[in-house]
C-alpha cells in the first residue's frame, strides 16, 4: 500500500518515479490538499529565493525608499515585470515620459496600440489631443509635465484594464509619484480617477473640484477630467473638459503652487 501511495505522489508531483526512504506516516508522501504540487522547474534554492524576494519588495505598494530609488530603476523593473498576464501580450512596456520635476503628473488608464508599438505614452490621436490640451494652459510633457498610465502594458484589444492588472502595476505608479513630487495630478478618464482615488464614484461626480491623494506625509491635489479618447468620440465633452483645464491652470497660478 505504501508503494502505491509513493507512486501516486510521484505522479502528481512531477510525473517521475523516485526512490523513497521508509516512512511511518503515509500522509507525508501525499501533496498538500490545500494547493497543487510545485513542478520541479519552479523550485529554487534558498539563495535564489532570497534574491527574488528582494526584487519583489521594490514593487511592494508600501515601498517608499526614494533615497535608493530612481526613475531608471523603475523603468528597468517595469520592463522585467511579469506580475500579470499583460506581460505575455505586450510588444513594449510603457513606463512614462516627461519632465523629471513636473508641475503636473498626467495619469491615463493604459497604453493603446500606438503606445505599445513605440513604448511611449499618449502618442496616438488621443495623445496628440492631450498635447494640445496641455499647451492651451501652458503645459508640456517636454518641460513641466510627466505622462504615465495606471498600467504599463497594453490590455489586448484596448479593453479596460482589470482590477488585478491595476493592482499589480500600482506599485510602479506610486514609486513614480514619490520621486516626481508633482504639484498636481491630472487623472484622464474614469478608470484612472477611480483607481487612484479608490472610489466607486463616476467621472461626472469626481470632476469639477480637487481631491486629495495622500502618499506618505504628502497630500497632492488631484483633478479628474475626460480622457482625450472620450473627447474624440464625443465633442460635446470638450467644453466641460476645457473648464477642468482652466481650473487646473487657476490652481497652478495660486500662491505656493509654482
Amino acid at each position: 500500500m505504501l508503494s502505491f501511495f509513493n507512486l501516486i505522489s510521484d505522479y502528481l508531483y512531477d510525473g517521475h518515479s523516485r526512490n523513497h526512504e521508509p516512512a511511518a506516516n503515509v500522509s507525508a508522501f501525499m501533496p498538500p490538499a490545500s494547493k497543487p504540487p510545485i513542478p520541479q522547474i519552479y523550485l529554487v534554492d534558498e539563495d535564489e529565493e532570497s534574491d527574488d524576494q528582494g526584487e519583489d519588495s521594490r514593487c511592494d505598494e508600501n515601498f517608499s525608499d526614494s533615497a535608493t530609488d530612481s526613475l531608471e530603476a523603475i523603468v528597468s523593473d517595469i520592463c522585467a515585470c511579469k506580475a500579470c498576464d499583460l506581460s505575455a501580450t505586450r510588444t513594449n512596456t510603457v513606463p512614462g515620459e516627461g519632465s523629471t520635476h513636473p508641475l503636473v503628473l498626467v495619469i491615463g488608464e493604459g497604453p493603446g496600440a500606438d503606445e505599445d508599438a513605440q513604448g511611449r505614452p499618449f502618442v496616438g490621436r488621443a495623445g496628440k489631443l492631450l498635447d494640445k490640451m496641455l499647451a492651451a494652459i501652458d503645459l508640456s510633457r517636454d518641460e513641466n509635465c510627466y505622462i504615465a498610465n495606471m498600467v504599463k502594458c497594453r490590455p489586448p484589444g484596448n479593453r479596460d484594464p482589470a482590477h488585478e492588472e491595476i493592482s499589480s502595476c500600482f506599485c510602479f505608479l506610486k514609486r513614480q509619484i514619490i520621486l516626481l513630487k508633482p504639484k498636481i495630478i491630472l487623472c484622464a478618464g474614469r478608470i484612472a480617477a477611480k483607481s487612484l482615488l479608490k472610489t466607486d464614484k463616476g467621472l461626472s461626480a469626481l470632476r469639477g473640484e480637487f481631491r486629495d491623494f495622500a502618499i506618505g506625509d504628502t497630500v497632492i491635489p488631484v483633478l479628474c477630467t475626460f480622457h482625450p479618447s472620450a473627447l474624440l468620440r464625443d465633442e460635446a465633452n470638450k467644453r466641460p473638459a476645457w473648464e477642468d483645464l482652466k481650473l487646473l491652470r487657476q490652481k497652478l497660478n495660486s500662491p505656493g503652487e509654482g
